[in-house]
Formats: C-alpha cells, sequence, structure tokens
C-alpha cells in the first residue's frame, strides 16, 4: 500500500500520540524516582494516571492524553497499512508492521482504559491489577496458554526495547540536529530501562503460566518494587527512574522530530542514524589519509 497517499492529517495525529506517551512516561518516572529517593511503593501507569487526575485540571488532562493514545494507535494502524516506514513486503516487513497493528490495538485499549480512571472507575496501580484479569484469563479456556503468550510478547517487548535502545536503532527514524544530538544518552538509556521493566513483567507473568498462579503476575508497579527489593535496590530503582524520565523525553523528540518517509518527509532530512554513518566514513578517511 505504500504506493497509496496517506491523509494529511496522520503526523499531527502521530505528534498528539507520541506527545501522550511522552507525559505518561514522565509522570511515571518522577514518581520511581520519589520512591527511590524517599522511599514508598514505586507506582505504576494507573498511579501516574491517577496522579495526572489529580492535579490541577487534571481531568482535562487524562482525557486529552486517553484520546492521544487512540491517536497513537490510529497512528500505528496507518503507518502499517500504507508502509509509511518503508518496512517493505517481504517477510520481515510484514511481520514488523504486523507488530505495528498489535502496538495500535494496545494503546487503544490503553486510551479507554485512561478514560475509565478518568471517570473514576478505574482500579489501583499495583500488582493486583494485573493478578486479577491474569486470573480471569486462566478461567477460560485454554486460558493458560493465552496468558503463556502473553508474557512472550511482553517478553519480547522489552528485549526488543533493550536492543533497540543499546543498538541505537531509534536513531532511524529521528532527525539528526543539536537537540536530538545532545539528548541522545538520555534517549538510549530510555529504551533500555523500558526494556528492562517490560521483561520483568514478561518473565513473571511466564512464572504465572507455567506454575497456574495468577498471584505470581506483576503489572509496571510491581516490576519496579521487585528492583527496589534487590540488593542496592533503590539505587537501581534510581537508575531506572532516570531512565524512564528519559523514554518520557524520547517519545517527545518523537513528536517533534521523528521522521516519516511516506508522508513528504524530504530526502534531505538527515536522521540521526545517517548522520552517525556519515561521521564513521569521515573518520576512517581521515586514519586512511594519516
Amino acid at each position: 500500500m505504500a504506493d497509496q497517499r496517506a491523509p494529511d492529517w496522520v503526523i499531527p495525529m502521530m505528534r498528539a500520540g507520541y506527545s501522550a506517551r511522552g507525559l505518561v512516561y514522565l509522570i511515571l518516572g518522577g514518581l520511581t524516582m520519589s520512591a527511590a529517593l524517599w522511599g514508598g511503593d514505586a507506582e505504576g501507569t494507573k498511579g501516574a494516571l491517577q496522579t495526572l487526575r489529580d492535579a490541577p485540571f487534571g481531568q482535562i488532562l487524562l482525557w486529552l492524553v486517553a484520546l492521544g493514545f487512540v491517536c497513537y494507535g490510529i497512528w500505528r494502524f496507518i503507518a502499517a497499512y500504507f508502509d509509511l516506514e518503508n518496512r517493505g513486503d517481504e517477510e520481515k516487513g510484514l511481520f514488523q508492521r504486523l507488530a505495528l497493528v498489535v502496538t495500535g490495538l494496545i494503546h487503544v485499549g490503553l486510551g479507554f482504559a485512561m478514560a475509565s480512571v478518568a471517570l473514576g472507575v478505574g482500579g489501583s496501580s499495583g500488582g493486583g491489577g494485573a493478578s486479577d484479569w491474569t486470573a480471569k484469563v486462566m478461567q477460560m479456556p485454554g486460558g493458560k496458554w493465552i496468558v503463556g503468550a502473553a508474557a512472550l510478547g511482553i517478553l519480547g517487548a522489552g528485549v526488543h526495547y533493550v536492543i533497540k535502545g543499546w543498538k541505537k536503532k531509534y536513531k532511524r527514524y529521528i532527525q539528526n540536529n543539536e537537540t536530538t544530538q545532545k539528548l541522545e544518552p538520555l534517549l538510549r538509556w530510555g529504551f533500555v530501562s523500558y526494556g528492562i521493566v517490560l521483561a520483568i513483567v514478561g518473565l513473571f507473568l511466564g512464572l504465572a503460566a507455567m506454575n497456574s498462579d495468577p498471584s505470581s503476575a506483576m503489572g509496571i508497579g510491581g516490576a519496579l518494587d521487585y528492583i527496589r527489593g534487590m540488593t542496592g535496590g533503590r539505587v537501581l530503582l534510581g537508575v531506572i527512574a532516570l531512565g524512564i524520565i528519559g523514554f518520557g523525553i524520547e517519545n517527545f523528540v518523537e513528536a517533534r522530530y521523528r521522521i516519516v518517509p511516506g508522508v513528504g518527509h524530504s530526502s534531505d532530512i538527515q536522521s540521526m542514524a545517517q548522520a552517525a554513518k556519515a561521521r564513521a566514513k569521515s573518520t576512517a578517511r581521515s586514519a586512511a589519509a594519516s
């Protein structure tokens, strides 16, 4: 579908989606840093949303964030359908585009869940929420396998984020400029940190499936509390908190500087990956000449 023209409103929708994600992860990172510095339970995503709801004009902000997450989901659907990022029609590209659709579905679901928090009917933010839905799914026919598949998906997403950050694969779609260059270390650690947290969530969900024990399941808040309970946990939690803040900033960077090849972005715009490759070639030529 890459030869078809995507709707003109896809870029504003993308910006709204990334901005909403950025706000949520900044709040989550701040709450996590507070738990690392001054103690108390680490809050999960729902705790961050409840904090936002209780802030001045929080109800309005929460509705906007919910709308932003739905916008992000729709952006992922459109990116997959029109192949806006030139992933291709080969097996690997189709798999990546399918992953975009799954990501879109998740974010649309999260958007509606946030709307329930805005209405005051959302649950608590701890691991109990994850345990509750895991128990409900396990009561379904084949529920244990469904939970196991979800665990593999979350674990895979965590590993993906770690690799994406460690190998700097995020640079492919971000414009190269002074701002993004200065923020690069924080962006990189943001992906790695968020991936570590997701991997912990996936591992414990997998244990819940293997042992038929829903109480083993935990959400992001539970994963952060698990990190805090490790040797030197408050220091580790602080480092992870910095990464989650970095991940929030990364989403704002994507909102402003993401390159979308299929929607009129000029080929003259240089990505961070292209700039790094050009610097490497220049260094190699200089070394060969000396």
